[in-house]
């Protein structure tokens, strides 16, 4: 069984909650890109998956994109102006390591939850909820090809 077929709807579901539950307590939004193959440079093609999903445009610019090659079997997590100027230099590295142990461990649904709760703390930290605020991304996890 490949991994999209070990992808299962309960699985989509959980990274789904996870971003949700994340947001709850902050402005900012999480989004998950899957796909097979990153044919070019890992950061480039997260930029570029970035600005795809127009999560450069959110109101503080406090955008979290987890980007995933399983077929690859890379990971990168990027965050937007906003948060980057508030986060400890080393705090994507850190979620980095956490979500590629679990990876390693064939958990990568799990890994994915960690660190966006990861995320979400520090998102909360320094962008909390806002009394007028709106969800500005969907949590839907987007997909790239599937070979």
């Amino acid at each position: 069984m490949n991994f999209w077929e070990s992808f299962t709807e309960e699985k989509k579901a959980g990274i789904r909650r996870a971003i949700e539950v994340a947001e709850m307590e902050t402005s900012g939004e999480i989004r998950v890109h899957i796909e097979e193959h990153c044919k070019k440079n890992l950061f480039d093609r997260a930029v570029d998956i970035f600005t795809h999903l127009e999560m450069h445009k959110t109101r503080e610019r406090n955008g979290v994109l987890f980007y995933v090659a399983v077929g690859d079997h890379k990971f990168v997590v990027i965050g937007d102006a906003g948060i980057n100027a508030v986060v400890p230099e080393d705090f994507w590295n850190q979620i980095r390591s956490v979500v590629l142990d679990h990876f390693r461990q064939e958990k990568i649904t799990e890994g994915l939850m960690e660190g966006i709760r990861m995320a979400g703390e520090q998102l909360s930290d320094h962008f909390p909820r806002r009394a007028d605020d709106v969800n500005e991304l969907t949590n839907e996890i987007s997909y790239g090809d599937k070979e």
